[in-house]
């Protein structure tokens, strides 16, 4: 399944593929702030729909993940960055995500604040 998705203000919008089951609930001092609800796909799977977007980026801790967000509106729907094994991936914050009940999503408690 393909979502769209975007910023507040629409200048950053994109589409991820995949299957949409659950989301990671993490408790870092980072993702509890900003209530992040994180879905991880490929990022060969998350397209940039435009391509020109400023993305304004913010790194923290172990700078694992290029959390990237819009310097117009402040929302911040996706971040870069490698799994556990290298690949690189996507986290895309589903709130961002149109259509979506995050409300129905299965939630996946991650203990990032004693990572």
């Amino acid at each position: 399944m393909i979502y769209k998705g975007s910023c507040h203000c629409g200048q950053i919008s994109f589409e991820a593929e995949g299957m949409l089951e659950q989301a990671m609930e993490c408790n870092c001092s980072h993702c509890n702030r900003k209530g992040y609800l994180l879905w991880f796909v490929p990022r060969s799977r998350l397209t940039l729909l435009k391509p020109d977007a400023k993305l304004a980026t913010y790194t923290f801790n172990k700078h694992v993940i290029q959390h990237h967000f819009c310097p117009t509106c402040g929302c911040a729907p996706f971040g870069f960055g490698k799994d556990r094994s290298g690949a690189e991936t996507a986290a895309v914050n589903v709130r961002c995500l149109e259509g979506v009940d995050v409300a129905a999503l299965k939630r996946i408690a991650v203990d990032g604040r004693s990572f």
